[in-house]
């Protein structure tokens, strides 16, 4: 099954974003792919304005979600990010969706909230309390994390005890001291302590890494873009992933419960 991960600097307009979007649409149809992944939080970003991510929220049905709508309505081509949504209390959901024939197919609020490192991003979003659901491309299913989750080995099990194949992790992940090293690290942890495949998409530009990779259940990283604008394709093989559920079975030998959320 062949991916494409679009990385890209989200802009402060979200029509600039917008177009962006559609851009990479376009050329990860053209060019096979069955599934696209988009960093997270792609409405706005601005290192300057922290804030703007709670202004310039949009329901799923306002106008920047109704034209990557329409972009997939006639494409065989699975499409997922993470958007900003209105929430009470003047605050937003960080929500992830995957949209497929011109509709929303799966979607998941971010449980984990990313107040480390001197940020705080509670202070305008409001975390989910759900387990994400499963989404199914072409066969695979996959499981849907956002960002700072990948530090939290619970939720990735909980998805691969669920059945999940791949990990799908749009990210902006901020720049820092070892802040590369972390990524790249727990990226490659979630595969191997889950036997599955990780596909994490970082933000790049000013403020994130980018560093987008695919690693496989074995911990190899079979695809990765350096800190620009890139698109990235991979190839996810079944049959790579019952050799290495064969070869190490952690999850039927795993002696300890289903995680459950708190």
């Amino acid at each position: 099954m062949k991916i494409a991960l679009g990385q890209f600097a989200v802009r402060p307009d979200w029509q600039d974003n917008a177009a962006i979007c559609l851009d990479l649409i376009a050329r990860a149809d053209a060019g096979g792919a069955r599934l696209l992944v988009l960093p997270e939080g792609i409405l706005a970003r601005d290192i300057a304005d922290p804030d703007l991510v709670r202004r310039a929220a949009q329901p799923l049905d306002g106008p920047f979600m109704t034209r990557m709508l329409e972009a997939t309505r006639d494409r065989a081509l699975t499409l997922v990010m993470t958007v900003h949504v209105p929430a009470d209390q003047g605050k937003v959901w960080n929500i992830q969706v995957a949209l497929r024939g011109g509709r929303i197919v799966a979607q998941y609020r971010k449980l984990h909230l990313y107040d480390a490192f001197s940020m705080q991003e509670s202070v305008n979003v409001v975390p989910g309390d759900e387990v994400p659901p499963l989404l199914e491309v072409d066969g695979l299913r996959f499981g849907m994390m956002t960002c700072y989750d990948l530090r939290f080995p619970e939720l990735a099990r909980r998805l691969a005890v669920d059945g999940a194949d791949a990990l799908l992790v749009p990210a902006a992940w901020v720049k820092g001291p070892l802040k590369e090293h972390h990524w790249e690290v727990l990226a490659t942890a979630r595969a191997l302590d889950n036997t599955c495949y990780v596909v994490a998409v970082g933000e790049c530009g000013p403020r994130n890494i980018g560093a987008s990779m695919v690693v496989d259940p074995l911990g190899v990283a079979i695809a990765r873009a350096a800190e620009q604008d890139a698109l990235l394709y991979a190839e996810l093989d079944p049959r790579r992933l019952a050799q290495a559920r064969q070869a190490l079975p952690v999850l039927a030998n795993r002696r300890f419960a289903r995680p459950e959320l708190a």
